[in-house]
């Protein structure tokens, strides 16, 4: 098997958050009402989130499942576990209202599963930060 650099991790990691950041502070703002809870909100995940992630793809390097459309929708689910929770937490947190929490990290299930799996999809067509034994694996199966 080749090798996956820790710079394609952190490239993932960074437009992951892009893409997760601007969902959350669309749905905060929708939930509670206030653009500016929703831009706490979704800032406050930036460090948690980008921490987070970055973990979750290093630990997902050493589970066995070989790269497939499958191994994605488990990566998806794993990392929704995890990021709910922290969103549940922070929002709460900032809003002062569990139930404010509940309802942003409800509706985030939804809305980033499927940003997450697209994500996922799109970085499995780069090639950046695989050596060449990878590359050339991925591309006989594309």
């Amino acid at each position: 098997m080749g090798k996956i650099s820790h710079k394609r991790h952190i490239a993932k990691t960074i437009t992951w958050r892009m893409v997760g950041t601007l969902d959350t502070v669309l749905l905060s703002w929708i939930i509670t009402g206030s653009p500016m809870t929703g831009l706490k909100i979704g800032f406050s995940e930036v460090v948690t989130k980008m921490i987070l992630y970055y973990v979750h793809e290093r630990a997902w390097l050493r589970v066995g499942i070989p790269e497939s459309r499958k191994r994605h929708l488990l990566k998806t689910v794993s990392w929704r576990v995890v990021g709910t929770l922290d969103t549940i937490l922070l929002s709460w947190i900032i809003s002062g209202n569990p139930l404010t929490g509940l309802k942003i990290g409800g509706a985030e299930v939804i809305t980033k599963m499927i940003l997450y799996y697209g994500h996922e999809r799109i970085w499995y067509r780069i090639n950046f930060g695989l050596d060449k034994i990878i590359r050339s694996k991925r591309w006989k199966k594309i």
